[in-house]
């Protein structure tokens, strides 16, 4: 088991292939022994051929008792158990048919749900790293106390150097570039509320993005409590994402779309 960020590496596959089961294009034969895997909606109710929430409804044996630095486990418990209290949630959109085979569709806790129309943070990545000097990207969408929901966009260029507003030409030219992109390729709303450079972008050592833990920090937690130091490379700018919300730039501008 390994922990990283809020979030742990299960050391066993929830699904996968079986002899005795036949091979489908774009579906997982079914659950592996043991697993009670199922898809949950929001109320916690089994869905048959509907996308909904991957859980786990009974212990594995190679379920993970508790993450590296979180003595009193609510970081673990807030992780997998605040969903639905006493089930697992993995973190995943999942599809689970009558037959049992299953469709994973991706990361139901990145997921942009913007007024009501739902996008994978993938797909924002994947057209922001297609442009001409950009390097890395990280898009995270923060549902606020009063309402609101604040989508920012840090991205990576090659020249480097971060900045907390957008300023010059140079920048607002690379968020035209950025906005025009979005816009044309998937939904005028899912364009960010703002476009921030940044020197580097945290990622785990396995190279994934830390979009959850720094939605968190985004949201109020502290670095410490959602990510563990030595689990990520750039460990030393996850304070930052802490100061850019303490200075007030976490506000939704609804009038952007």
């Amino acid at each position: 088991m390994q922990s990283i960020c809020g979030g742990t590496d299960v050391c066993s596959v929830l699904a996968g292939a079986s002899p005795l089961l036949p091979v489908r294009v774009g579906r997982i034969p079914g659950p592996a022994l043991g697993v009670a895997l199922a898809a949950w909606d929001d109320a916690g109710r089994p869905l048959t051929g509907e996308q909904g929430e991957l859980v786990v409804t009974a212990p594995l044996p190679s379920m993970p008792l508790r993450f590296v630095a979180d003595p009193d486990g609510a970081r673990y418990r807030d992780s997998y158990f605040a969903t639905y209290p006493g089930v697992w949630r993995h973190g995943d959109w999942a599809t689970v048919d009558e037959d049992l085979s299953v469709v994973v569709s991706g990361r139901s806790d990145a997921t942009l749900n913007r007024m009501g129309l739902r996008m994978g943070s993938a797909d924002i990545h994947a057209v922001v790293e297609r442009l001409a000097g950009i390097t890395d990207s990280l898009v995270v969408g923060v549902e606020q106390d009063d309402g609101g929901y604040f989508m920012p966009l840090f991205v990576v260029v090659d020249e480097g150097g971060h900045q907390d507003e957008d300023a010059g030409p140079d920048d607002d030219a690379l968020r035209e570039r950025i906005v025009g992109a979005i816009r044309r390729q998937l939904s005028p709303r899912h364009v960010p509320d703002t476009i921030v450079r940044v020197p580097a972008l945290p990622r785990t050592l396995t190279g994934k993005r830390l979009e959850v833990p720094v939605k968190r920090i985004l949201q109020g937690a502290r670095p410490a409590d959602v990510c563990a130091p030595g689990a990520v490379t750039h460990a030393d700018l996850l304070p930052w994402f802490a100061e850019f919300a303490a200075r007030g730039h976490v506000t939704a501008r609804r009038g952007r779309r």
